[in-house]
């Protein structure tokens, strides 16, 4: 079992920590203070760190710094605290997370932790590196030298379009559902760029009151407001002559939008509660799940300010829409959990693997990656059956059509077609999806003289 040491001085949020990891399967001693927790590191063999560096009487960098090299650290910040983190991540913290912060970005984060490995700018973005123990197999038993190569046709043209906008400086707009993948490619584009050994920032302009985000965004001088204890810069310095990545930039206020978009223009900052100009070299990637195009329309997102986002725009295909890279994925996840978890399972049953491509994934990858990793919890044979699966997975899962502008026909044809397609057009499967006989199914196709 993996065994992670977290070290923070709030004792109630470092006991809610320590259960909810514990209650996914990892070994979690605490510590107090600075002091405790280099006498642990001492005294246990340890994976993981995850630490604040807040802590009192103790230098939370210095201990960083003598664990590089050995134990992956996870360094937790108080908010929009970038230039701490960025100090810690130079001196060989592995990455940060702020508080406050969701369960899943910080198993997302610790994940990440425990199978990192330097990544190559020539790598694609959708290659992921074999763990300590084993290569990836997928489906059909194809070993990739240790890398997990995705070949869909909207992954590869989603990379081709990644190989020619990354060396430029031209701003990217990310646009794709939850759970796609929109940060890893936006990592993707700043390691093939020329700027790949400068900072890359991720700011999630979701989680920001619009009352800090110019503190975010420029960072402040102490005094400047209330709680400005000490300067701190913003993320806009933390990234220069690197990128600056801005997830869910719709989510930004009206007002939050202008001062974005004059540091844009300017290419100039001033903290807060400075006359001093700063001049940046900032290479900005933004993602969103919206509409911008919609927001633009309605009044509620600067036109000036999306087309300064959008010199180019890449699409994240969803992963319903990207045939042949499901299996590969959930191989990918089977052989990292059985790892993590300690099991040996091999395979899905016949079954699961039908339900895995009837299933129209909304969470995307991200949920397949959940599902997967209950899965194998869960499982105590050698194969990963139907019964440990979620209950959503196991429920009708045709979309639902917007029956008002299609006629029953329509609708009743886009089904079966849909059917057709998750099924890879094998009928028997196709008809139990849509709850129907085989013989029904033939009528049907034969009645709608579809070509199939």
């Amino acid at each position: 079992m993996t065994k992670i040491l977290i070290i923070e001085d709030d004792t109630s949020f470092a006991q809610m920590l320590q259960k909810f990891l514990a209650r996914n399967s990892y070994d979690v001693v605490l510590s107090h203070t600075g002091l405790d927790g280099e006498k642990q590191l001492k005294e246990h063999d340890f994976q993981l760190v995850i630490t604040d560096l807040r802590l009192p009487d103790y230098d939370g960098i210095k201990l960083v710094s003598e664990l590089k090299g050995k134990i992956p650290v996870i360094v937790m910040t108080g908010y929009a605290e970038v230039s701490t983190a960025v100090k810690a991540m130079k001196m060989g913290a592995y990455d940060y997370i702020s508080k406050p912060f969701t369960p899943d970005q910080m198993l997302s984060v610790i994940d990440g932790a425990l199978n990192s490995k330097p990544v190559s700018s020539k790598e694609s973005p959708f290659e992921i590196p074999e763990n300590s123990k084993g290569k990836v197999v997928n489906k059909e038993g194809e070993v990739r030298s240790g890398k997990l190569v995705l070949n869909s046709e909207a992954t590869q043209k989603l990379e081709e379009h990644i190989i020619l906008v990354a060396p430029t400086d031209m701003s990217v707009l990310i646009i794709g559902e939850s759970g796609t993948g929109k940060e890893v490619t936006a990592k993707a584009i700043h390691q093939k760029s020329t700027r790949n050994e400068k900072p890359f920032i991720a700011l999630d302009c979701g989680a920001i009151p619009k009352e800090l985000a110019a503190s975010e965004f420029f960072g402040h001088i102490k005094g400047s407001f209330t709680g400005a204890v000490a300067d701190k810069i913003g993320s806009f310095e933390a990234a220069n002559g690197g990128t600056l990545f801005l997830d869910e930039v719709g989510n930004l206020s009206y007002e939050n939008q202008i001062q974005l978009l004059r540091a844009l223009q300017e290419r100039k900052i001033k903290r807060i509660g400075s006359n001093t100009e700063i001049e940046v070299d900032v290479r900005i990637l933004s993602a969103t799940n919206e509409d911008l195009k919609a927001a633009v329309e309605k009044g509620t997102f600067r036109e000036d300010l999306y087309h300064r986002l959008n010199e180019f725009s890449l699409q994240i295909p969803a992963l319903k829409n990207r045939h042949g890279d499901l299996s590969v994925l959930a191989s990918h996840f089977l052989s990292k959990f059985n790892e993590k978890l300690n099991k040996q399972i091999l395979d899905f049953s016949d079954e699961v693997w039908d339900i895995f491509n009837a299933y129209h994934w909304p969470g995307n990858i991200r949920e397949l990656q959940n599902v997967i990793q209950r899965a194998v919890l869960l499982s105590t044979s050698d194969r990963v059956e139907a019964k440990v699966l979620p209950s959503e997975l196991m429920s009708p899962v045709l979309e639902t059509a917007e029956i008002g502008s299609l006629s029953k026909a329509d609708f009743e044809k886009e089904q079966i077609v849909n059917a057709l397609k998750r099924t890879n057009y094998n009928k028997s499967k196709a008809a139990k999806l849509l709850q129907v006989t085989r013989k029904t199914l033939y009528n049907r196709i034969n009645y709608y003289d579809l070509d199939l």
